[in-house]
This record gives structure tokens, sequence and C-alpha cells, in this order.
């Protein structure tokens, strides 16, 4: 299978190497013809590095793995060369200045797309493309599972129905695990941080439950896994982003949470859902 991967940062040439490894043929698109390089791992011969989108238009789907504050602007360099590709979505997070899903922006800019997927789950990128185990939820249309399954072969799959619930897990364990990276300093004790941690998760759900998720979703490897991987580790960027803010630094890199949190507070003021430790959390880190 010839599959296209749209963003080289680290998820994306993680994704790009597991695909490979797997049998497709990879064509990694990056802005700048730059990619992540892992220490002591190879790129697999079957992956081509290119800047030119034209370059993808001829694949069998894509993988769209941009960070979520560029997905809009991505997806738009895209769509001229768009030619009815199953879509997987590899991007975690919300749209901060509107808190749309990534799924609700394809509607919007690729309007006729109807075969389309989301991934997410546990899943550090460097472990990954080292090949230590790990899973996703792949949730879609039953086309989509199919062919992101075959693509992600490396990977344990779970197949959902339930795209927004997992959109949903993947913004809110964003959100949880920079609260929670700074809880780790800012906190009085052990005790306040587990309150914390699970009242802001309780409030992620009930948006998504508003939002038509299904409640099993969140105890999926898109949720309690995910949320247990990010929450809990100074690997994720969100827990060491959320440390560096209670230290008074700059995080450093792309730190999802800032935006996911702004997103689902934004989303929650449109449908209706009261967010107080949501709120002030993001009013104590100065977002």
């Amino acid at each position: 299978m010839n599959v296209g991967i749209i963003g080289a940062g680290a998820w994306g040439t993680a994704l790009a190497i597991i695909s490979a490894r797997g049998g497709s043929n990879v064509t990694l698109w990056s802005y700048d013809g730059e990619y992540k390089h892992f220490d002591n791992i190879d790129m697999p011969e079957n992956i081509r590095i290119v800047r030119d989108m034209n370059e993808i238009s001829e694949c069998d789907a894509w993988l769209i793995v941009t960070p979520a504050s560029f997905f809009r602007e991505t997806l738009r360099g895209a769509i001229k060369f768009y030619n009815g590709q199953t879509i997987i979505v590899c991007t975690k997070g919300a749209e901060s200045a509107t808190g749309d899903f990534m799924s609700e922006i394809i509607a919007a800019e690729l309007p006729n797309v109807t075969d389309y997927g989301v991934l997410s789950g546990p899943q550090f990128a460097g472990e990954v493309a080292a090949g230590i185990p790990t899973g996703s939820t792949l949730a879609g249309t039953p086309h989509a599972i199919e062919i992101g399954s075959k693509i992600l072969n490396k990977l344990h799959i779970n197949p959902s129905d339930d795209v927004v619930g997992a959109e949903i897990c993947g913004v809110g364990k964003n959100a949880v695990a920079l609260i929670c990276g700074y809880n780790s300093i800012a906190a009085k004790g052990e005790n306040e941080r587990a309150m914390i941690f699970t009242l802001a998760w309780n409030e992620v759900m009930e948006i998504g439950i508003k939002c038509g998720a299904q409640v099993r979703t969140f105890l999926d490897l898109c949720g309690i896994g995910d949320l247990f991987l990010s929450a809990t580790s100074t690997t994720s960027r969100n827990f060491a982003g959320g440390m560096a803010i209670a230290r008074g630094e700059q995080p450093s890199g792309t730190v999802e949470g800032i935006f996911a949190l702004d997103g689902l507070i934004r989303r929650a003021e449109k449908i209706g859902v009261k967010t107080p430790v949501l709120i002030e959390m993001k009013q104590k880190m100065g977002l």
C-alpha cells in the first residue's frame, strides 16, 4: 500500500517508520524537508521524504499528523492534492480559536470526505519507532478501520465507531496531563493532586458525553490508556510542560495541552457544560 503521511515531527516520523516496517511504501511530507531523527533507529528504505504535497496525491491513504494548531492550515494546503484517499487523523487536540475537533475541521474544509478515522492511544513516539509494543483505538468508518489496521499492523488496534469519543479523549488527556504536571509541583499534597486529576477528567467526560461520545470509549486505549501514560510521566511533553509552568519557566516544544485546555473550555461554553476545575487550573497556570 502507498501511504502519504502529512507531518514529519516525532509522531509523524514514528508512524512513517512503523508503516514502512509493516510493508507500506511511505511518502512523508515535511514542510521544511526535515524529520525527527531517533537515536539508534535507521529510516527504512521504503520511506521518501518530500516537501511538495503533490507527491502524496496518488497515495492510497493519508495519515495527517500535524499539530492541532496548524491542522486547518495544513489541510487547506493539501486539498488540491486530495483524490479520494482514506484519511486517518493522528493529531490529538482541538483548535484553540474555535474548540473544533479535527474531524469537524475535515468536515468543514473537505465536506465530501466520508471515509476517515481517528487514531488515538498511549503512544510515546520514541518507543513506537523503537518497536516497543503499544496499541491504539482506531475510530471511524469500517473501511477506514480496515485500511488503517493494514497500514498500522505493527500496533494493537481496538476498532471503534465512536469518532467524537476518541477525539475528546485525545484532547482531554493533553489538557489533564498538563494540569497533572503543574500540580506535581504546585499542589500541596498527593490527595490534592488525585482530587484535581479526577475532577478534571470528569469534566472532560461530561463534555464528551454531551457531544455524543460513548462512556466506554473513556475506558479504551484512547481514554484511560492514553491518560495513564500522559498524566503520570515526565516523558510526556504535556506533563513536562505543566511542570515548567509551575516553575515559572517557558515550556519547550509544542505543548498541545495548552491549546487543548483552551479548546475544551470554549467547547464546554458552547454546549452548556460547566468546567470549574478546568477554568480554575487555566487561571492558576496563567494561560
